[in-house]
């Protein structure tokens, strides 16, 4: 490819071992490697952007699809980027009219069986439960003001923005359309009634249900419909999530809208994703935490997209690298290249079969390490930079406009500031670790997940005592200093966080201790499970999105966690039948039982008049 006349210069990315080059694509790899380690020698020059095929020579079949050229060659693959271009941004293959109406059917199936539960149970909750309830003595009047056209008054005690609020006249309007025609009366307030205005929610989840089926069956193309809506329900039934479909809360409307951003960034519509991002946002201030981790793995796809993607994969004895991860599937096209020395079998990873994707032979991740996965990502986007400054320009306006609240507003919460003080609580990054695992134990306390576990830590024994010795220390500083009781948490016994720290956290003085090797196990299994669907940046990112959403918050609340246990769940890629029965029986059981408690054990307060429930 240097010498064939009328070829473009090549951008070399790396130099190594003995001047060797390897050219995929016309666009070579140089690597240099020292006694020990590989150095990285040269920067990779951005190439050309690919040309993506005039619809006119397309292929039958192929209409909506972006191919890349590489070189002279025009492959149904293109250089195994074409699959990853197509999906990241909006190029996905039509499908046939019969498999579009199998899809139609998926998600008419999704929102029948959710509306099968989502209608009696409300009915009965409503009968019940009449009056406004916990955060609902908020949440509804405030609601109310807004239905009379009151938008300037505010209830000190609410933290969050106001999109519920115009979610539910947006849903009322279009429920009662004559309701913007009446004039201020009590009238208005009947279509404003606390059932009405908890069936927001309800709709919001039946909604929620069928983006879930698109994002899954966006995620895992090969998957069947029929699975493709079991997972969909089963996810739905996640028992937060689920008890709160009921009740006048935000957190139905936050995952739905984040889920919605999701789906939209999936498939490459940016402006759409955006303008959701700023609904999510403007429904619960930390979605903005959410809308960076979406748009960081789309800018990433975007870069990739672009240039191809080229792992380097190195240890003392070994170094390869291929481009893409996925897998041609044409003969006479060459889309990966090796150069292997042969030597032991490279355990970098945490699990040997981590990196294994099913379907594919070979290793799609690297194993040079995260630090050389996060470079060659960064040199991409940094080439792309103008590119992605164009394609991204929406999400950065949301940024910009949801700092210029902050600073204007002195917090990031509008309400009861003095409560919600920003804190250093590491602790809650345990807890979610421990709460998520045991949400979806089935695929982190099976036989294979401990031993994987085992056979990752017996192989360098050596090196894992003492990784796990520092983590160990870590966790038992973390839990020691910076546990972080908060008023509300030691007052309210009504919420099942006050039993969860009262009866497991401080059952014993020792048991946050005892907890600690629980806590690091919890997560080893929850990124070991993300590398080997999604990769190590990926699974990065999902760890600082966590971390930055759970560690400023001094209150224990597991509603804090349905987002990111949900974003686990739809990228666990787990296909194991008998794991997704076990987390469905699970998270029935849990339904069944918080709802029973609800509805049916009343107590009361001696202190405080009206009846009180038990509520995550």
């Amino acid at each position: 490819s240097r010498s064939r006349p009328g070829s473009r210069p090549p951008h070399p990315l790396f130099t190594t071992f003995d001047g060797i080059t390897a050219t995929t694509c016309d666009l070579p790899v140089e690597f240099l490697k020292t006694e020990r380690h590989v150095n990285i020698r040269r920067l990779w020059y951005p190439p050309q952007p690919r040309e993506q095929v005039p619809h006119s020579h397309r292929r039958p079949g192929e209409a909506s699809q972006a191919t890349v050229l590489c070189g002279s060659n025009d492959s149904e693959v293109g250089c195994g980027g074409r699959q990853t271009l197509a999906r990241s941004h909006g190029t996905t293959t039509l499908r046939n009219p019969r498999e579009a109406q199998r899809v139609e059917m998926g998600r008419c199936a999704v929102a029948a069986v959710v509306t099968l539960w989502v209608l009696p149970i409300s009915l009965v909750v409503n009968h019940v439960v009449p009056e406004p309830y916990m955060d609902e003595i908020f949440h509804i009047p405030q609601a109310q003001r807004c239905c009379r056209g009151d938008f300037r008054s505010w209830d000190p005690m609410i933290t969050t923005p106001p999109g519920l609020y115009y979610l539910s006249l947006a849903y009322i309007g279009a429920a009662f359309p004559g309701i913007s025609f009446m004039k201020a009366s009590s009238i208005i307030l009947e279509p404003c009634s606390t059932s009405v205005l908890r069936s927001t929610n309800g709709v919001l989840a039946i909604m929620c249900s069928i983006i879930i089926y698109d994002i899954l069956i966006h995620l895992r193309p090969k998957i069947s419909d029929r699975r493709a809506t079991i997972y969909a329900i089963c996810i739905a039934l996640y028992p937060v999530h689920w008890f709160f479909t009921f009740l006048y809360y935000t957190d139905v409307a936050s995952v739905t809208a984040v889920l919605a951003m999701y789906l939209a960034s999936l498939k490459g519509h940016h402006w759409i994703s955006s303008l959701l991002g700023a609904t999510a946002i403007f429904i619960r201030q930390t979605n903005v935490i959410w809308m960076l981790f979406i748009t960081s793995n789309a800018a990433m796809d975007y870069a990739e997209a672009l240039y191809g993607r080229y792992y380097v994969q190195s240890d003392d004895s070994e170094v390869s690298f291929v481009e893409n991860d996925v897998a041609p599937k044409k003969s006479g096209f060459q889309t990966m290249t090796r150069l292997r020395r042969k030597a032991q079998h490279s355990t970098n990873s945490i699990c040997p079969s981590v990196y294994e994707r099913k379907g594919s032979s070979r290793k799609d991740t690297p194993v040079a390490g995260l630090f050389n996965e996060v470079l060659s990502i960064l040199l991409k986007m940094w080439y792309s930079k103008w590119e992605l400054l164009i394609s991204f320009t929406p999400f950065v306006l949301v940024l910009a406009a949801f700092m210029t609240f902050v600073f204007w507003n002195g917090s990031i919460v509008l309400g009861a500031k003095e409560d919600h003080v920003v804190s250093p609580h590491f602790a809650q990054i345990m807890y979610f670790g421990l709460v998520s695992a045991a949400a979806t134990a089935p695929m982190h306390f099976s036989l294979s997940q401990f031993t994987c576990f085992l056979h990752a830590f017996w192989k360098k024994r050596s090196l894992h005592v003492l990784q796990w010795l520092t983590v160990l220390i870590a966790g038992f500083v973390t839990v020691h200093i910076f546990s972080i009781a908060h008023p509300y948490l030691l007052a309210d016994n009504r919420h099942y966080t006050f039993y969860f720290w009262r009866k497991i956290i401080h059952a014993h003085w020792t048991m946050k201790y005892l907890l600690v090797p629980l806590y690091i196990y919890s997560w080893f299994s929850i990124i070991s499970i993300l590398v080997k669907s999604k990769g190590k940046i990926w699974a990065l990112l999902f760890f600082l999105a966590c971390t930055a959403v759970l560690i400023p918050a001094p209150l224990i609340e597991f509603r804090y966690y349905t987002i990111p246990i949900i974003f686990f769940i739809l990228n666990s890629q787990i296909d194991d039948n008998i794991y997704w029965l076990l987390i469905a029986v699970l998270f029935l059981a849990v339904n069944f039982f918080t709802m029973l408690m609800f509805l049916l054990r009343p107590f009361h307060w001696p202190h405080e008049p009206g009846i009180q429930r038990f509520i995550w």
